[in-house]
């Protein structure tokens, strides 16, 4: 076939959306019809963990139909690994090109690769364009030509770089639209998330936070780390599986021109650093980015029976200690936590429990519905002190201080925790201190936080000393 008459392949990944999506325009642009297909590979749903899975398949529901709405065949979603797959079906298609938004973590570098190595042999090009972020990994350098290490002067090349505005949208009128010609059904989905998923939800979700005269986004500064007010956008759900690209939110967001506006930008150039920095650390999806920390003393679950209690109960939301109790019990009712309280439980388990912080990755990822592998391992590192541009170890939330700071008159802690939903609230955040005792069925703090914080502190002497 001559390029003119050869379909092409749009592979579906972490861009499930027709607006903005550069890697669907290529391929509208570079084939007389075009397939858009999506590979269940079951390296990834191995470790997607039931949450993710769900939200997965919901996802996927949505953008079929999306499309069937623009008169085309629907997604084609096929099972098994993308290598054999995505060959199988440009075959079949007769498919001059793949065509992908990039892929920069550790397993996508690694499939792409296989992949493009299979499709070359059947002289099939596999084409990146574009990537889920609004300056792709790799990009950006320092002086010295090396990979930035902290994000201050990061941000400052960042924003200094600039980023391209959204892509054109799609004219669906002149496109031909093709299927496999054998697709796997997706199993029943959850109404309860298909009502959540999908560009259009996440669109329309935005707009009303960017358009909100209260707790919007030119709010967002001052109101970010509290979690009662329920400020923040919700939009690491839309990143994380494409519903939105990031550079649609930064473009939008700059013509607020507020500190709201430009405090929700910075945390996108978040997300675009630790991308940076996985892609060029892969390593650190489960080692320390700073290697003295290997020497870092742990109670491992495993081997230690008070450890893997302890663990339990800060899985569950039972620690006795509110603020950490209730984003974990948010964390379960909701596959969502505040960043904020993130923060204090992450610090809870690693430096009041002493357990390793990849325990408490683990848990997120099994939990999250937007668990990314860059924002959330390297997000833990950072509070565990041993990522390149971590909070120093020494820096210890005191639970209770983080809870009377960020939610004084403690309605987040009634919200996730009911048995305190009666405390008095001198005594909400601090409820073993209440002359009536703790309330039926909340548990005692199980650890003594300025005992604990010593250990802490002694066990990184021991990792100084190494």
């Amino acid at each position: 076939m001559s390029p003119a008459t050869t379909p092409a392949i749009w592979w579906v990944r972490r861009d499930l959306r027709l607006g903005d999506n550069p890697a669907l325009l290529a391929a509208v642009a570079s084939g007389s019809a075009v397939l858009p297909l999506f590979v269940l590979d079951p390296v990834l749903l191995k470790s997607a963990g039931s949450v993710r899975t769900a939200w997965l398949m919901a996802s996927l529901a949505q953008l079929d139909a999306d499309l069937r709405n623009l008169g085309g065949a629907g997604l084609s979603v096929v099972s098994g690994r993308p290598s054999t797959e995505v060959l199988e079906v440009a075959r079949q298609a007769g498919a001059g090109s793949v065509h992908v938004s990039a892929d920069f973590a550790p397993y996508g570098r690694r499939r792409d690769e296989r992949v493009g190595a299979a499709l070359a042999e059947a002289s099939i090009e596999l084409r990146a364009t574009g990537s889920p972020y609004a300056v792709a990994p790799g990009r950006l350098v320092n002086q010295s030509g090396r990979p930035f290490q902290v994000f201050t002067p990061y941000w400052r090349a960042w924003t200094e770089h600039g980023y391209h505005g959204p892509a054109d949208a799609l004219d669906p009128a002149g496109v031909t639209w093709l299927a496999a010609p054998e697709r796997t059904e997706l199993p029943t989905i959850n109404p309860e998330v298909a009502a959540l998923v999908g560009e259009t939800r996440a669109l329309a979700a935005w707009y009303t936070w960017l358009d909100r005269d209260r707790d919007g986004v030119d709010d967002y500064a001052k109101l970010n780390n509290f979690p009662a007010p329920d400020a923040t956008s919700h939009l690491s759900v839309a990143l994380r599986w494409g519903y939105l690209h990031p550079r649609t939110l930064l473009t939008d967001a700059r013509a607020h021109q507020t500190k709201g506006a430009a405090a929700f930008s910075r945390q996108i150039v978040w997300r675009d650093f630790y991308a940076d920095v996985l892609y060029h650390r892969p390593d650190a999806v489960t080692q320390p980015i700073r290697p003295g920390f290997k020497e870092m003393p742990t109670d491992e679950p495993e081997t230690d029976r008070a450890a893997a209690e302890r663990l339990r109960a800060w899985q569950q939301g039972r620690t006795g200690f509110p603020l950490v109790d209730a984003g974990m019990r948010q964390l379960l009712a909701e596959n969502w936590m505040h960043n904020r309280v993130r923060m204090v439980v992450a610090s809870f388990l690693v430096k009041d429990l002493h357990i390793g912080w990849w325990h408490g990755a683990d848990w997120f990822m099994q939990q999250l519905r937007d668990g990314d592998i860059a924002q959330n391992q390297l997000n833990w590192q950072w509070v565990a002190g041993c990522g390149n541009d971590a909070a120093p170890y020494y820096r210890v939330f005191n639970p209770t201080t983080q809870s009377e700071k960020f939610d004084a008159d403690g309605a987040y802690i009634r919200r996730y925790v009911p048995e305190l939903a009666h405390v008095e609230k001198r005594y909400v955040h601090e409820p073993w201190a209440s002359p009536d005792g703790l309330p039926e069925g909340y548990p005692a703090p199980i650890v003594d936080h300025a005992a604990e914080r010593k250990v802490a502190l002694a066990n990184y002497e021991l990792v100084r000393s190494a």
